[in-house]
């Protein structure tokens, strides 16, 4: 784990910051100062990181229980209206055979948050505790976050797509429920969650934990 940590020199240890909007190096100074090339703030470390991070992931995580209790649309057909959680959607769309489209919204709407839940929390907790175990692994779930966050809109499209068909299609009229907008609000908090989340912490508790 040591040989991890302790073969190369950081920005930091060499008196550099590096610019988080345009990636520019500049010199560190005492007061505070602008990236040179695109006039981002400079900070050593993204201010208040671990912080934002965690009131993201607590938004989120109470969000995420409307976002599976109340209803993501509601179907009229002959004159029936039957509301759908994300739970109940799904095995709708089993026991009518769309299997495909069930295992997608199952993925993007149950499996996915959770996991990414799961996975910033721990990141979270780890640099809390100042833990020095596995740093490489912990950058590797942290860039995992970041890929499945580009695909957690998944299932609100396929609602999307699905009340536009029906309604074009004219067979029955499905509109999107309230759970819709908890569920859309849980992913862009984890989305800020991420970009909140500092990774260079990890190296620096590992670091400092090897002095």
């Amino acid at each position: 784990m040591n040989d991890q940590t302790n073969t190369w020199i950081t920005a930091a240890a060499v008196g550099l910051i590096n610019c988080h909007s345009c990636g520019l190096l500049h010199k560190a100074t005492p007061v505070h100062s602008y990236c040179h090339r695109c006039g981002a703030s400079l900070h050593l470390r993204k201010p208040d990181s671990l912080s934002r991070t965690w009131a993201y992931l607590l938004a989120a995580y109470i969000l995420y229980i409307p976002a599976n209790v109340l209803p993501i649309m509601t179907t009229t057909s002959l004159g029936s209206v039957q509301s759908n959680t994300i739970l109940s959607g799904v095995n709708y769309l089993l026991v009518s055979g769309s299997w495909l489209v069930a295992l997608i919204i199952f993925i993007a709407s149950i499996f996915v948050p959770v996991l990414k839940l799961m996975i910033l929390s721990y990141l979270a907790i780890s640099v809390q505790v100042r833990s020095s175990w596995h740093p490489r692994e912990r950058a590797r779930l942290y860039r995992l976050a970041e890929i499945m966050g580009r695909w957690s809109m998944v299932d609100i499209y396929v609602v999307t797509l699905m009340v536009a068909l029906v309604k074009i299609q004219g067979l029955a009229d499905i509109d999107a429920d309230i759970g819709t907008a908890a569920f859309g609000a849980v992913v862009v908090l984890t989305m800020l969650a991420a970009m909140s989340f500092d990774p260079r912490l990890v190296w620096d508790n590992a670091e400092r934990n090897n002095e």
